[in-house]
């Protein structure tokens, strides 16, 4: 019986509709893992591909079988679905992500790994500080960087670059579904991992064609963006954020209320038809129902509490004991 040698990193390639630029990545690819000196999987996971990558796929794994996998999912359940059956499948104590479009270079994997290896990191992505796309599509991905820079105050480049290495742990906790794999290094900043960036080169395109071009993709992603702060700033203490906004309006409506009852015993003035007497009275209103829904939100946090521990452990030092 051939002796199987445990994987030492597993990478994995989400794959949907990439048949043209598959037979050079992929040679590419092989390469770089060559010179790695690690036993390597490659992993590619195909996203309900229709033009011909599944049949590519599976010949790449009969040429090579020892050193490809392949996942085909059901339907096309979109990257991060994509990603979560690799990181589930993969057999390795370090996990790397490269997309198929040949845009990452797949030897930059070495000075990820470096990174993690060599200096205690967890995650590390590829910061490509000189992007090799079109205008808008650059315009788009430094302003997103820009305000999840600010909103979320970690302090990186790039956080959405398709190339990233992490160790098991980090894999097997991230959340991953929706859009969710856009904002990985904030995810897991937010566990307590260590998160870092390197730069890499970013090639154009050599062929294919990329499957983010709707125009609807930046305000979705802002979405997602407020999403991911909501849970990983406020998904502990809800009361801070809506009792917060609560607060806030509903002191501006007694504020607009008190005034009106002011006005209206001073000089005798109507009040009853003017909009802001409306308005004070939805603000606080308003006010009260965020500040009960902040405090709801507590509760339920408060409840299942004990499912989800509020600390995370990086490692343990004691005495061996029979």
């Amino acid at each position: 019986m051939a002796r199987v040698l445990q994987v030492q990193l597993s990478i994995v390639v989400p794959v949907f509709d990439e048949v043209e630029c598959l037979p050079a990545f992929h040679a590419e690819l092989v390469g770089a893992v060559r010179d790695l000196g690690r036993t390597v999987e490659i992993l590619y996971v195909d996203d309900g591909s229709t033009d011909g990558s599944t049949v590519l796929l599976h010949k790449f794994h009969l040429e090579a079988p020892e050193l490809v996998r392949v996942v085909v999912l059901r339907r096309n359940f979109r990257k991060s679905g994509a990603l979560a059956a690799g990181f589930a499948s993969a057999r390795g104590p370090l996990v790397c992500m490269i997309d198929a479009d040949g845009q990452d270079v797949p030897a930059e994997i070495c000075r990820l790994l470096m990174l993690v290896e060599a200096d205690g990191y967890d995650l590390v992505g590829g910061w490509r500080s000189t992007r090799a796309d079109r205008p808008a599509k650059r315009w788009t991905s430094r302003w997103y960087n820009a305000a999840t820079r600010t909103l979320t105050g970690l302090d990186l480049h790039d956080f959405n670059t398709g190339l990233k290495l992490m160790r098991r742990e980090v894999a097997d906790e991230l959340p991953l579904y929706g859009e969710f794999h856009r904002f990985l290094p904030v995810l897991a900043h937010d566990l307590g991992f260590r998160v870092g960036e390197v730069p890499v080169t970013h090639r154009p395109r050599s062929a294919g064609r990329s499957k983010y071009l709707s125009l609807m993709r930046f305000p979705k992603t802002l979405l997602d963006l407020l999403t991911v702060l909501l849970l990983t700033r406020f998904a502990d203490r809800p009361l801070y954020l809506f009792g917060g906004l609560g607060v806030a309006l509903s002191v501006a409506g007694f504020a607009v209320l008190a005034y009106l009852s002011g006005l209206k015993l001073l000089t005798g003035a109507g009040i009853g038809s003017r909009p802001l007497l409306t308005l004070g009275v939805l603000s606080l209103l308003v006010g009260l129902q965020m500040i009960g829904i902040g405090f709801i939100g507590d509760v339920l946090r408060h409840t299942t509490a004990r499912d989800r521990p509020p600390y995370r452990v990086r490692e343990v030092f004691e005495a061996y004991s029979e």
